[in-house]
């Protein structure tokens, strides 16, 4: 494996899409795409050539990224299939299904928690195996490689033998692997076992098998989530994350009543989920920010000095409103065991676990509404989208120029190199 070498000077504004997992919460991202292909110009009908996906994000991105047509056709292709999704094209929620799950966990007590005929997981989805295989032409990937339409895509998982993160991707030939700590970059063929290993979320689904180990949910060790786009070639990043919380006038702000009671096992699983979804991202976000702001203070002829950090232009989007609250309200559409399930779980907003909920919701008025909440979030930031979205020639050494949210961002020799990642 080649271990921390630089890429090629760039010589052109290299795009990259980053989808964070979350799993139903993932219905968001289509809402914000969809707003995207309205605000992308004809003159740039596929403005991301990088395109990064964890979990059900990754399920997004490889959508993307294996249709053959323009960005605004893939994106129609995508929400046309959100908006047609039920929980029993994700996972099967019939009671045998359930409680044969449930029995085969319990077996697995008497033979040290090991699972002897499969891996072991609450939740059965097969179906979601099934409906990839279908929509997902992964022929396609190296098709548009090669036709120049895209540089590389790119989805992570969590080796459990090893513990690392792992960003397996798909790309032009010039595109190194990479190491660091407790991450790295693979290249590979992307299948649907890359996908199924992405989003599966720790003892809800089971582990995938490639190759001789065994692979979970990407978001888990997740300790730079904007890294891999960094490190195939990107130098401007468009984030779309599945949290409300990144707005500081949120921070520090008590958000729930007093507990009437200790936390549920749903709210406890809710805790977990957000802190492997969601707050490496925010923090990775955040060092994004610090660099930049540090490379702009720094005088022109010190930055050489600094290298390989490289100043990065960024855009995210996140959701306006609570999805925890959504989700609350939309329990009661899920098939009869889920409810059972859901309810003697605490996975409701009277139990405190409605974040829980959330991730495992994939009924349509929840994702309908989730839909249209990504697609409201963007078209309010629309001006600045439009000048994100405009093909950019990279600035000449020593140039500068403000980011989306008002970060000025300098480009110099040091940009160059890897990433701050």
């Amino acid at each position: 494996m080649s271990a921390n070498k630089e890429l090629p000077r760039l010589t052109h504004q290299s795009s990259a899409l980053v989808l964070s997992g979350g799993g139903a919460r993932a219905a968001y991202q289509a809402g914000v795409l969809k707003a995207l292909a309205e605000l992308t110009p004809d003159s740039n009908p596929n403005p991301f050539q990088i395109i990064c996906g964890t979990s059900a994000g990754a399920v997004n991105a490889l959508l993307l990224a294996s249709h053959t047509g323009t960005f605004k056709e893939a994106v129609a292709r995508l929400c046309e299939l959100w908006m047609g999704l039920t929980v029993d094209d994700i996972y099967r929620s019939s009671w045998h299904s359930l409680l044969g799950n449930m029995f085969h966990l319990t077996r697995s007590l008497f033979n040290q928690g090991v699972g002897r005929r499969r891996p072991l997981a609450l939740l059965d989805n097969a179906p979601l195996r099934k409906l990839v295989g279908e929509v997902v032409h992964f022929d396609n990937v190296r098709t548009n490689i090669e036709e120049g339409r895209l540089r590389a895509v790119c989805v992570n998982a969590m080796s459990y033998s090893a513990g690392e993160s792992v960003s397996f991707f798909q790309g032009v030939d010039e595109l190194r692997e990479w190491r660091r700590f407790r991450r790295f970059g693979v290249r590979a063929d992307i299948t649907v076992d890359h996908l199924m290993a992405s989003a599966a979320i720790p003892t809800l689904f089971s582990t995938v098998k490639i190759g001789d180990d065994y692979y979970g949910d990407g978001a888990v060790r997740q300790l730079a989530p904007i890294s891999p786009a960094l490190h195939l070639g990107a130098n401007r990043v468009f984030v779309v994350g599945v949290s409300d919380n990144r707005s500081p006038v949120h921070w520090g702000k008590k958000r729930t009543k007093a507990p009437r009671h200790s936390p549920s096992m749903a709210q406890i699983a809710g805790q977990l989920f957000n802190a492997a979804f969601i707050d490496s991202l925010e923090g990775d976000l955040e060092h994004l920010d610090r660099v930049n702001l540090l490379l702009d203070s720094v005088a022109e002829d010190k930055l050489g000095e600094l290298s390989p950090l490289r100043g990065v232009e960024s855009a995210v989007i996140e959701p306006s409103q609570s999805l925890d609250r959504l989700a609350g309200r939309k329990v009661r559409h899920l098939p009869p065991a889920l409810r059972w399930l859901f309810r003697s779980t605490g996975a409701t907003t009277s139990g405190g676990g409605a974040s829980a909920a959330s991730y495992l919701l994939f009924e349509k008025p929840f994702l309908d509404e989730l839909i249209e909440l990504g697609y409201q979030d963007a078209m309010w930031e629309q001006n600045k989208l439009r000048d994100f979205l405009q093909p950019h020639p990279v600035p000449q050494e020593g140039g500068e120029r403000r980011g989306l949210f008002g970060i000025k961002v300098k480009q110099t020799e040091a940009a160059n190199g890897n990433s701050q990642s």
